[in-house]
């Protein structure tokens, strides 16, 4: 069946539009109190993740209050490597951790392709769970991590602030780390092509920590992950194209090698200004982004003229295609009432960018 609002897949197959579409990463999170209760219905993060009647009540609860242009499956990008059996756990004030670490040959030999439909059975089912729910009102956005993302965490343990144990392996071993990617790339495939096949209606790669390589790093060790992911995830589903989204927080040095990797549209963090980035990729790409998360704590008056800043820095869309979103996950302390305060703003200022 049709969508009722196709806008955000229309913008990033840069196809005209009457306005431009906004979704926001992290929308289902803890800055909206039915989602603080339904994490403690759940009793754990996992236990909301892992649970397709959880995950596709948070995922609805954003959506529900505002009329954003898009859900986005609510998961986490560590669900590989917790498929892989290394054991992840969330520790109250640390984050992520995993049990055991890949940090010697015979962990990676150890490392395997999880197959979806066993391990991550979870996350399908909350998809296919997700999509009769919203009952084709707007697309929804499947997700996974990047390989060398994912490799950060499954290296180091956890989170870290300097990356010094996978950055030794990476400049030490290359050999093994690229094992490491391999079967990371491997596995983001599979993982994105079963959600695909399960109802989404676009998939965005997180490259979280990609910005934290050297030049020649990033574009030696995460660029060509992301390419042979872009080239390799399905294309379309029965007729419909499936469009894809590249994300890396700190793109900057990279945006005219991302925009060339075969993705229909890029992710920018709020470092970069949207019309310089658009007028070196061409139109190539559509683009995503890139209001700075912090401007949500300046008050409603201050964030309708940021967000209106961001519109007219993309300008007018033209042969492009622009989807409105923070440069990275909304902060836990947002107020609610601010974002509706944005989603208006984008939704009513944007449109005159918009005259065909």
């Amino acid at each position: 069946m049709k969508l009722q609002n196709d806008t955000f897949l229309r913008a990033l197959c840069k196809l005209p539009t009457d306005y431009t579409p906004i979704w926001l990463m992290r929308q289902a999170g803890r800055y909206l109190p039915e989602y603080r209760q339904t994490r403690s219905e759940a009793g754990s993060f996992m236990g909301l993740a892992t649970n397709p009647h959880y995950a596709c009540e948070v995922t609805l609860q954003p959506v529900d209050r505002y009329p954003l242009d898009a859900a986005i499956l609510f998961s986490d990008i560590l669900t590989i490597p917790d498929a892989m059996g290394l054991g992840l756990s969330f520790v109250a004030g640390e984050g992520p951790k995993f049990a055991k670490p890949v940090q010697d040959e015979a962990a990676v030999k150890a490392l395997y392709v999880p197959d979806p439909s066993d391990k991550l059975k979870y996350v399908t089912d909350a998809v296919c769970e997700i999509k009769r729910a919203l009952n084709n009102r707007i697309p929804l956005i499947g997700f996974s991590g990047s390989p060398f993302t994912l490799a950060c965490y499954m290296v180091e343990g956890g989170s870290s602030s300097n990356y010094r144990k996978v950055k030794e392996m990476m400049y030490r071993r290359p050999d093994l780390f690229n094992e490491i990617l391999e079967k990371n790339t491997d596995a983001v495939i599979a993982y994105l092509n079963a959600q695909i096949e399960s109802g989404v209606d676009a998939v965005m790669v997180f490259d979280t920590w990609g910005g934290t390589l050297s030049h020649e790093a990033y574009l030696k060790f995460s660029l060509p992950c992301l390419k042979r992911i872009v080239n390799s995830v399905k294309r379309e589903r029965h007729g419909q194209k499936i469009p894809s989204i590249v994300f890396t927080k700190g793109c900057a040095p990279w945006v005219k090698e991302i925009s060339e990797i075969g993705a229909d549209a890029m992710g920018l963090d709020w470092t970069v200004s949207l019309g310089e980035v658009r007028a070196l990729t061409q139109d190539k790409v559509a683009l995503q982004g890139n209001l700075d998360p912090s401007v949500l704590f300046a008050g409603e008056d201050v964030v309708r003229q940021e967000a209106r800043k961001v519109i007219e820095d993309f300008g007018h869309v033209g042969n492009g295609g622009h989807v409105f979103n923070l440069g990275h996950g909304i902060d836990k302390d947002t107020d609610p009432e601010v974002v509706a305060a944005l989603v208006d703003e984008v939704h009513s200022y944007s449109r005159k960018f918009h005259s065909r």
